[in-house]
């Protein structure tokens, strides 16, 4: 093979390998992107009140996961960008409780949905401030309370502070809890343990929420037919 052909194939081999590269980092950026989108939504666009698993703590922990398998996903990027996603998702569902008021909330679903909202106004009540942290862990609350929060005039600085420490505590924990349960056989079983806590914890407050709204609607069938 004379110099030509070798220059020739080294070229070919740069732009394959840099091609790959290309092709490489927009598979992380749509990963990313696709991850982010669905925390904002789950708040922002009440997209977490009928899919909860899809944009809470399952999807944080799977998307830890496939990071720590990846060689182009870097898990700080995706936790940071996780915890401004959370952030900014609240701050929309917020300024929107609290520029179109009572009536927005009333717009939102049907009946199951409005006793969600019954059951997250009790929520808020009760815990004030901490409930806009708390509620970053219970699927139905984290839908509703930026917005009951709005509403309920919270003052902007206040709710900006719950905020951010339930957005941090919840996007970048369970993201890495989910990084190093790949990565780290000695923190694995507690990662393991403590994802699945917070998963499990979900789930039963989405199932019984089901089974309360089950039964309140037995209740008033029995009612109307009697």
């Amino acid at each position: 093979m004379n110099s030509t052909s070798i220059s020739s194939a080294l070229a070919s081999s740069s732009v394959g390998e840099g091609l790959d590269g290309v092709l490489e980092a927009a598979g992380a950026v749509a990963f990313y992107l696709v991850v982010w989108g669905l925390v904002f939504a789950g708040t922002a666009l009440f997209v977490g009140a009928f899919v909860p698993f899809v944009t809470g703590d399952s999807l944080l922990f799977a998307a830890g996961i496939l990071t720590a398998g990846s060689e182009v996903l870097d898990i700080r990027i995706l936790a940071i960008g996780v915890a401004i996603a959370a952030f900014a998702g609240d701050q929309v569902g917020f300024w929107l409780g609290r520029r179109l008021g009572r009536p927005y909330l009333d717009s939102r679903g049907g009946p199951r949905v409005q006793r969600a909202v019954a059951r997250t106004e009790r929520f808020y009540t009760l815990f004030g401030w901490w409930s806009v942290v708390i509620a970053r862990y219970v699927p139905w609350a984290r839908v509703f309370i930026p917005v009951i929060a709005g509403v309920g005039r919270m003052p902007a600085l206040r709710f900006a502070s719950a905020n951010l420490v339930g957005a941090l505590s919840w996007g970048v924990a369970i993201t890495v809890l989910g990084y190093f349960a790949a990565t780290s056989p000695q923190v694995r079983p507690i990662a393991y343990g403590i994802a699945a806590a917070a998963i499990l914890a979900s789930v039963i407050a989405g199932v019984r929420a089901w089974r309360r709204d089950r039964a309140a609607r037995v209740a008033a069938a029995g009612a109307a037919a009697s």
